[in-house]
């Protein structure tokens, strides 16, 4: 007895093009032929075949997202989620009606836009005021700065006296008094008192996490940390206890959190950890034979770490921010040494770099490897967002998939009111150069980077073609840096499953393995306006259906 699934009146896509006829034949998990609907239906093999009617729509190898924090988003998403409410009048709204029903010792959340507060820094007397007395702490939409009150910054004891940590900054007065803000490390000063989740809320996360995934069309994807981060804890042992239960049937890895404090001397010992805890996960079904290495910051804040110093109101930055060219959170030595020693245990190297410095660091430190090193694993830069353009061949040459996070590429409050004013017109022109990677001959792949964006790759595609956020009316963030719907949709598919080492998916072919989508209409038929309104309305994992929208009910 096969298991068959048929899928007709579909426009075929994969890889980069079109494909004949408008079907496709799945048995047991495997597709076994593309062609026209009426003859695939009429073959032995699909007797008895569950149909599913594309009516249309674009069917297409399914998305894998290669930078996303899946448990991390479901727990936000099922908890205190602030990302809908733009404002600060509204995001306090909603943190006040939590607050009202909440009964715990800490008010824990996040999602709120630095774009909403003057600076991107709002200020612990706001949040004060609905929150009273109860500690109160609420990471941002890019997961690099927290929001705290007054009663949270007197439990860690932060005062004028607190001196910053090496990897971060707390905002302060003129007088040098904390005001609520904390970037990057400084966090860290409050979130070791969060209350632990359980282990019931964080399978419910995940579980919530996988299942946003899966509607979305993601079959697959990395957890760009797996370890403790940022008052999240290592989602390892519940990946593990999903795995096993069949209650996750995703194709998912991890990438092992390389902490910033390591040393040269610590790097044996932490490579012994890493080694454990990659065979750990692997008994358990959890691929993590990836490191994760923030080498900066982000720009927004300015600590992504640029060559040359950020400027304030037109002018380098001073002393009072250090050298004012961000921070790199590991000196060149350890971040080499660090490099060397993973990938010669197997390793394959996830870098997060978003300022120009920190992508030549990455890019150098995968260069420095012996050369039968560098191509054993598939290495990839995330973000990339200002890259000097000497740079971009580099990533062709030296073997570096680009991993795009594609939404963050337009004019938006963010970019305009905070990122592009502390960049200057050089460097605002170095951002995200999609295109030029192509034209270099770079392999590029995609990843959401969701809680801090959308997982739904539709939008970010959108972004990657146009240059402009959906919606939206402003003029493309350097359009000649846009990519063909054809090139951006191969990235979220074959170029991301590639990279993730599932070399038997990602396409749509015979044999290779059915994880695949069927999109609510042809987005190539419409203007590249309309691409951010298609939407997955089946996703097929391994010819199995995981997410089918429910049809409309006929008119009345």
């Amino acid at each position: 007895m096969t298991d068959a699934l048929l899928i007709r009146d579909g426009v075929l896509w994969s890889d980069g093009a079109r494909l004949d006829g408008d079907a496709v034949l799945v048995v047991d998990g495997v597709i076994r032929a593309l062609g026209d609907g009426d003859a695939l239906a009429a073959r032995d093999d699909a007797a008895g075949a569950d149909v599913v009617d594309a009516a249309g729509g674009l069917v297409h190898p399914s998305f894998a997202d290669a930078h996303v924090h899946t448990a991390m988003g479901g727990l936000e998403a099922i908890g205190l989620d602030v990302s809908a409410a733009y404002g600060e009048e509204a995001c306090l709204a909603r943190v006040a009606a939590y607050a009202a029903t909440h009964d715990g010792g800490w008010i824990v959340g996040g999602g709120w836009h630095m774009f909403d507060y003057a600076g991107g820094t709002p200020t612990a007397a706001a949040l004060d005021a609905v929150t009273g007395d109860v500690p109160a702490f609420l990471v941002n939409a890019d997961h690099h700065g927290a929001w705290v009150n007054s009663a949270a910054l007197r439990a860690a004891g932060i005062d004028a006296s607190t001196p910053d940590p090496e990897d971060g900054r707390i905002e302060r007065d003129a007088d040098g008094h904390p005001t609520g803000t904390l970037h990057e490390g400084a966090m860290s000063l409050v979130s070791v008192l969060l209350p632990a989740h359980t282990d019931d809320e964080l399978r419910a996360g995940l579980a919530a996490g996988a299942d946003a995934l899966l509607r979305a069309g993601v079959t697959a994807w990395q957890e760009a940390i797996v370890g403790d981060y940022g008052g999240h804890v290592d989602a390892s042992p519940t990946y593990g206890d999903l795995i096993e239960t069949g209650a996750l049937t995703a194709r998912v890895s991890g990438a092992l959190w390389i902490p910033r404090d390591v040393t040269l001397e610590g790097v044996p010992a932490l490579v012994a950890d890493l080694v454990r805890r990659r065979d750990r996960d692997a008994a358990r079904g959890f691929d993590t034979s990836t490191v994760k290495i923030m080498v900066d910051g982000v720009a927004e804040n300015r600590t992504a770490a640029l060559a040359e110093p950020y400027l304030v109101d037109g002018c380098d930055c001073g002393a009072d921010d250090g050298d004012g060219r961000g921070i790199a959170y590991f000196g060149r030595d350890v971040l080499f040494a660090v490099a060397a020693a993973v990938a010669a245990e197997g390793f394959a190297l996830h870098f997060h770099a978003i300022g120009d410095r920190a992508v030549t660091d990455a890019l150098d430190a995968v260069a420095a490897l012996p050369e039968g090193l560098r191509g054993l694993r598939r290495h990839h830069i995330a973000h990339v967002q200002v890259v000097d353009p000497a740079d971009v061949p580099r990533f062709a040459a030296l073997g570096v998939t680009v991993n795009m996070q594609a939404l963050w590429a337009c004019h938006d409050e963010q970019m305009n009111d905070l990122t592009i004013p502390v960049l200057g017109e050089r460097r605002a022109a170095w951002q995200y150069p999609f295109a030029s990677f192509e034209r270099a001959g770079a392999a590029l792949a995609m990843g959401s980077d969701w809680p801090v964006s959308t997982y739904d790759p539709w939008q970010a595609i959108h972004v990657a073609v146009t240059r402009q956020y959906p919606g939206s009316d402003r003029d493309p963030l350097l359009p000649d840096e846009a990519l063909s719907l054809d090139v951006a949709l191969r990235a979220y598919t074959a170029g991301s499953h590639r990279l993730l080492g599932l070399d038997g998916s990602g396409v749509l072919e015979e044999g290779a393995r059915a994880d695949l989508c069927v999109a609510s209409r042809d987005p190539f038929a419409g203007a590249p306006r309309d691409i951010a309104t298609t939407r997955t309305v089946a996703t097929v994992l391994g010819g199995r259906i995981v997410h089918r929208e429910a049809a409309e009910p006929a008119p009345a």
